[in-house]
């Protein structure tokens, strides 16, 4: 199969289908792929434009944290060397490749705005053409980076700073010459510090203590042993899915603030408040500054989910295992089909 991605008829009646997927990212394609499988009908929605547009509209720069051998999905290797970054457009690309390649129903440019649960136990999904989708079953594929964050702090600096996140900042050229705060010292704050390094003033806001791990362990790819020593299975709620999440590691690829320290970047402490041009540090230190991105996180939005006790306060969805309670929609992406059921788990 190489075919563009089924495109669904638009109407504004209401259709019934065995399930509905939310998103037409990496975890909604790969939902598809195993949903393809039996005989079931299911329908895959997105508001994007085209496949991979979440990708294709943040910063020119970005490669994935993970290499290409660890971000394939089922069924269709990522060309390229295995143990390389995939680059943003590549990455996006690939997306595209994979839904037209299994010939996925996705429906481009057309979102859910609304999600409701039936008296009689299925999903009404109202999407942003007016039409609805019953299902008997949701897999909410949504993604982690939906609204970047931007605190109240940001408030307090002048209308002259230009402000910006890692979703509308896309290459040096969107800023003016001067001084570039970056707050948030994640990977996305580091990679666009060691960027703007070259063209640009840059001070980094460090926040809490990060973990960055080797390339290599032993002539092998860190990855490599994740992999074989079955850590990157490990579910959120064990042990060691805990673990690794307090301490949320990345590839460190040059970007200790040892490393950015020597290409130019001065780092600080964290940022804790604003006025006019100037930015304060916890250590008392001072900027004058031209303009900020804001690289502290995102949060989830969740409005259209209109069913009771299935989000925290926070717009997060409460989930157990990869099923959303106490509704049981279902989150993300391995499934796997017996005759009478779908029992779906987090990847």
């Amino acid at each position: 199969m190489n075919r563009s991605p089924r495109q669904l008829s638009v109407s504004h009646g209401s259709e019934e289908i065995d399930v509905l997927v939310i998103g037409a990212g990496q975890a909604g394609l790969a939902a598809g792929y195993y949903l393809a499988r039996p005989e079931l009908s299911f329908q895959i929605v997105d508001r994007h434009a085209r496949v991979g547009d979440s990708w294709r509209h943040r910063y020119d720069s970005l490669t994935l944290f993970t290499p290409r051998a660890f971000s394939s999905l089922p069924g269709l290797a990522l060309d390229g060397d295995p143990e390389g970054y995939p680059t943003r457009d590549e990455f996006a690309n690939y997306l595209e490749t994979y839904a037209s390649h299994f010939d996925l129903p996705v429906h481009s440019g057309n979102g859910v705005a609304r999600l409701e649960r039936r008296a009689d136990e299925r999903f009404a999904a109202q999407l942003d053409d007016g039409r609805y989708i019953v299902a008997k079953a949701v897999i909410v594929a949504t993604g982690a980076f939906q609204k970047p964050i931007i605190p109240t702090i940001a408030a307090g600096f002048d209308s002259a700073v230009k402000q910006l996140t890692p979703e509308s900042y896309h290459n040096p050229s969107d800023l003016p010459l001067g001084m570039v705060l970056i707050v948030g010292d994640g990977a996305s704050g580091r990679d666009i510090a060691a960027e703007l390094a070259l063209t640009h003033e840059v001070v980094l806001a460090a926040g809490r203590s990060r973990r960055l791990f080797p390339e290599r362990i032993l002539g092998q790819s860190t990855w490599w042993w994740l992999h074989t020593l079955g850590l990157m299975r490990a579910r959120p709620e064990s042990t060691i899915g805990r673990v690794m999440r307090r301490a949320d590691p990345f590839p460190d690829r040059d970007r200790s603030l040892d490393d950015l320290e020597r290409r130019g970047v001065a780092v600080a402490k964290r940022l804790v408040s604003s006025q006019d041009r100037l930015a304060f540090f916890a250590d008392g230190s001072k900027r004058v500054i031209d303009s900020v991105i804001w690289c502290i996180g995102y949060r989830d939005d969740s409005a259209w989910l209109q069913i009771p006790g299935s989000t925290r306060s926070n717009g997060s969805i409460l989930q157990e295992g990869g099923l959303a309670l106490p509704s049981y929609l279902t989150l993300i992406a391995r499934v796997v089909i017996s005759r009478n059921q779908a029992v779906i788990s987090a990847a």
